[in-house]
């Protein structure tokens, strides 16, 4: 049997073999290297939509709002169903039947006849 020695190859200016690549840490890849334009219809769409969607989620939080002077608040059933909108001082105010992205659509009986409530999410004051 004969023994086979090889000898140490040592490769110079070869890139990515053996040596470890430096990660970026100025946080390069966020940045597109131009400057957002505010102006544009795309921009404004998404932040209108961004919008929308933070005013929703608040609501179905549960979030305290205020219409006329007084807070109410949407509470959700736990059977999966449509809640109802709560104020302190009374409690129940009126069913929910409808959550669309930007509207809310609920009713109530008043002597026996139906009256239906609708609040528009984008005008209603959210307190914090």
């Amino acid at each position: 049997m004969s023994k086979i020695k090889l000898n140490k190859v040592e490769l110079k200016n070869v890139k990515n073999v053996g040596v470890l690549v430096a990660e970026k840490v100025d946080n390069r890849k966020n940045n597109p290297g131009r400057p957002v334009n505010k102006k544009s219809a795309r921009y404004i769409r998404l932040q209108k939509q961004a919008f929308y969607a933070n005013v929703n989620d608040r609501f179905k939080k549960g979030n305290q709002f205020e219409i006329n002077g007084q807070k109410y608040n949407y509470k959700h059933n736990n059977t999966g169903e449509l809640g109802c909108i709560v104020n302190d001082i009374s409690g129940y105010v009126c069913n929910v039947s409808y959550i669309g992205r930007t509207k809310v659509q609920g009713y109530s009986f008043v002597l026996g006849k139906k009256v239906s409530i609708e609040l528009n999410l984008k005008t209603l004051k959210f307190v914090s």
